[in-house]
């Protein structure tokens, strides 16, 4: 599989940013197993909600008050009751399931990736 080429400016415009999971609730109405995911980004980005199909790798309480890995500025968008307003990253395992893209130390919410 051969990758696309992107310059830095292309990079640039991605705002992969650092947040603090502050809650997680079940999300029974998703099509596949998913939790609602709200991360707080910081002073100058605020309190931002996703769903993330992730409960095969993580409960509940192992993600609350981790630092997480989120793209903050796709257009929000509505997945059934929940309105997506960032992209948590992660990596799929052979699996397919998700692990999620986290910092090794504690940073401030709201950093940049860069």
């Amino acid at each position: 599989m051969e990758m696309e080429s992107i310059n830095w400016r292309d990079f640039e415009k991605v705002e992969l940013r650092i947040g603090e999971v502050i809650g997680v609730e079940d999300f029974p109405e998703a099509r596949k197993p998913a939790y609602k995911i709200t991360v707080n980004f910081g002073d100058e980005i605020g309190i931002k909600k996703t769903s993330a199909q992730i409960t095969e790798n993580y409960t509940k309480d192992q993600l609350l008050g981790k630092q997480i890995i989120g793209v903050v500025n796709f257009p929000a968008r509505q997945i059934g009751p929940v309105r997506s307003e960032f992209l948590l990253t992660g990596f799929y395992k052979e699996d397919k399931t998700v692990v999620i893209a986290m910092p090794e130390q504690k940073v401030p919410n709201g950093a940049k990736l860069g």
